[in-house]
């Protein structure tokens, strides 16, 4: 019995050390945060494995709360390259919006200077 659980360990070790790789060579930012989010699984399942190997079962509760963890993480992960300076293919403002945003910011500052005038 202890030969499946050193085997399915191995085997999870094997898939994290897989994992590590595309995290390091990953052509994209979506492919790197999917390899995180395969170490985080097979770490879980590693702490399970290692769990039911030792006796101990009360680790099985850490294993959910870094699950849970490793979840929430790749969600914000995933929302931060969407919509924050990380864009995944390299993109930048194109110089027509620039132009919009920069007179959308003459237009507010000469609105507001009119509404000083006003008072």
């Amino acid at each position: 019995m202890i030969e499946y659980y050193l085997v399915a360990g191995l085997a999870i070790l094997i898939a994290m050390a897989l994992g590590v790789c595309r995290a390091l060579l990953g052509p994209t930012v979506f492919d790197r945060i999917l390899a995180v989010n395969l170490f985080g699984t097979k770490a879980v399942l590693l702490v399970a494995i290692f769990a039911f190997f030792s006796g101990r079962h009360d680790l099985l509760d850490i294993s959910l709360l870094y699950s849970l963890l490793n979840f929430v993480g790749v969600i914000a992960a995933l929302r931060l390259v969407e919509r924050g300076k990380f864009f995944a293919n390299n993109s930048k403002i194109e110089p027509e919006s620039l132009t919009d945003i920069q007179n959308t910011s003459k237009e507010n500052t000469i609105h507001k200077a009119k509404g000083n005038l006003d008072a």
